[in-house]
């Protein structure tokens, strides 16, 4: 009971103190001298009041940019993941660069006075007979493997599609090399697989390069199976083969 007295007696107290400073300062207020000095606090306090709200707003800028250059570094480390990761994961069925050599003569050469010596060549090569082009099916890029629908790609990754391009295009080859190439030089296995490949041509073929399934367990190690079917289709929807069927065969044409 005596301290909630106490409690009560203290608030009454300072209570009574702020009402007694409020008055003389209102008495200070009726004085002129002290007038002037009161309106120059007053400015004073506003342009201080001014300073905190730009300072404030300076605050929450900063925090803003801090924000934003956090995200960017995160984002450039996943970007440099992802090239590293691209770098230690280079498909092997890239084409490699190779430097071309350049014949060129350097401005001190032509400075010198001796001339220069044109060497003209020591044999002269005949033209080499007419070359059949062999068609050979383009790999998928990766735009074109992202824009495959789910179902369709199933477990199926990028390097696995281009595999079964780089095989097909090895069984497409290693047929026309046959077709290709003078009977009188061909084997017996050789010509039996030729006149294989001319009964499988049809009207809808003429023209074009085209496979069965029986040339791609002839020249490569590939399984006719459930998947390779599966590529069959990711391959038909990125307009790499079209299908001809007649015959009892499947026919796929190299578009």
């Amino acid at each position: 009971m005596a301290s909630d007295l106490e409690q009560i007696s203290a608030h009454i107290n300072e209570k009574i103190g702020n009402i007694k400073k409020i008055l003389s300062l209102r008495s200070c207020g009726q004085e002129p001298n002290l007038k002037t000095v009161l309106n120059k606090i007053g400015d004073e306090i506003i342009t201080v009041n001014e300073l905190l709200n730009k300072l404030e707003l300076e605050i929450q800028y900063q925090e803003q940019t801090n924000t934003s250059l956090k995200e960017l570094c995160d984002s450039l480390e996943e970007d440099y993941k992802d090239m590293q990761h691209l770098k230690d994961n280079i498909p092997p069925h890239l084409p490699q660069v190779t430097p071309r050599t350049q014949n060129c003569v350097s401005a001190s050469d032509l400075d010198s006075e001796e001339p220069v010596k044109v060497e003209e060549p020591a044999c002269i090569k005949k033209p080499p007979k007419e070359v059949r082009n062999i068609k050979e099916m383009p790999f998928i890029t990766s735009d074109e493997f992202n824009g495959i629908p789910a179902y369709m790609k199933c477990r199926l990754t990028y390097c696995q599609i281009n595999d079964v391009i780089k095989e097909i295009n090895k069984a497409v080859l290693g047929k026309y090399k046959i077709l290709h190439q003078p009977k009188k030089s061909m084997s017996s296995v050789a010509r039996n697989l030729y006149h294989r490949f001319i009964d499988e041509e049809t009207k809808d073929t003429k023209g074009h390069h085209f496979i069965v399934e029986a040339d791609i367990k002839e020249f490569t190690a590939l399984k006719v199976d459930k998947r390779f079917h599966m590529i069959l289709n990711i391959l038909r929807h990125c307009r790499r083969l079209s299908e001809v069927r007649g015959g009892g065969l499947t026919r796929y044409v190299i578009t």
